[in-house]
């Protein structure tokens, strides 16, 4: 059985299907602060003119965020941005008062820094267990070398985001939820290619060229009888060293790994493709429905049957993209 067929990213967005986007401007100027709450899902903010003091209270000291550096913010947690450093300012509620997507709020008459936001929700289960595995905060610097063709594309992406929110075109809140996607790709793109060395977690793994071909293979084919052994001849390296890599970039064994990612996919096809428990087992490789349901509950805390009952009951009608509020607290 294929994932995405593509890449071990691609398939790890799939599972946590950045939906609901939630885009707005900023135009300020003069001494400016904005405090925002905790909130949910996952925040992507650049910066496309000036720039601005970002704090967060698991860091060591404020980060200045320039003209063209973005930073993705991935758990929710509260963060004060500033023209000078300082830990208070306005509520953001009251700044972004107007709820629409892809409205543009003014403080302090504007002019001196502009920066897009896009607020992404996530989806259940897998986004809890890999969310977890990344920082606070990720920021992405401008390129040195304007030749860098993933900086490029972020770079395009925060000007047209900018430009569909000063101009306000019609079609401009698909526009921009559509760059917004484009922009979350090319900012993890980037964090992946700037290597993970102090990390732990999917996106350091998929960081070391060694683990990511483990991973492609693993990937691409759920339902193979895949060993210890027989990864490591994927990844290029022997048994131990593979076994010690693996532990140490990712977290836990690969094993452990790979039964908590058949789980994640399995708990995607059973919840959004509806697909059979008995047909979601094969495809990830369970002879036995029992076995596969011992292991979905070891994994996720709850039998498959449970997990599909659980999803229908939470599911609720959407909410109107002119109803969300991009200051919305988790």
């Amino acid at each position: 059985m294929t994932a995405s067929g593509v890449d071990p990213l691609s398939d790890v967005l799939d599972l946590l299907r950045p939906h609901d986007c939630v885009a707005a401007g900023l135009d300020a100027g003069g001494d400016w602060a904005i405090r925002y709450a905790p909130h949910a899902g996952l925040k992507c903010i650049g910066v496309d003119k000036g720039g601005c003091w970002l704090n967060l209270e698991s860091l060591r000291a404020p980060l200045w965020l320039c003209e063209g550096d973005c930073v993705i913010l991935p758990r929710g947690k509260a963060f004060v941005l500033s023209a000078r450093g300082t830990l208070l300012g306005e509520a953001a509620e009251s700044v972004h008062s107007a709820p629409a997507h892809g409205d543009t709020a003014r403080l302090g008459g504007g002019g001196d820094f502009f920066m897009t936001g896009a607020r992404f929700l996530l989806s259940g289960q897998a986004a809890e267990m890999l969310m977890a595995t990344l920082p606070d905060a990720i920021v992405i610097r401008a390129a040195a070398d304007d030749s860098a063709a993933s900086n490029e594309t972020v770079r395009w992406a925060i000007t047209r985001i900018a430009a569909e929110l000063r101009q306000y075109r019609p079609g401009c809140a698909s526009s921009i939820e559509h760059l917004s996607h484009v922009l979350l790709i090319e900012l993890m793109r980037l964090h992946l290619e700037e290597g993970q060395e102090n990390q732990i977690g999917w996106t350091a793994a998929l960081a070391d060229p060694f683990i990511r071909r483990a991973l492609a293979a693993m990937h691409q084919d759920l339902s193979n009888p895949w060993t210890v052994a027989t990864l490591a001849k994927q990844a290029g390296l022997s048994r131990t060293a593979f076994a010690v890599r693996f532990a140490r970039r990712v977290g836990q064994t690969p094993m452990s790994y790979m039964t908590m990612w058949r789980m994640l996919w399995a708990a995607k096809r059973l919840d959004r493709d509806g697909t059979s428990v008995a047909a979601a087992a094969a495809e990830v490789g369970y002879a036995s429905e029992s076995a596969f349901t011992a292991a979905f509950k070891r994994t996720l805390g709850k039998t498959p049957r449970r997990f599909v009952d659980e999803s229908m009951t939470a599911a609720l009608p959407q909410i109107p993209a002119a109803q969300r509020d991009f200051t919305m607290e988790a």
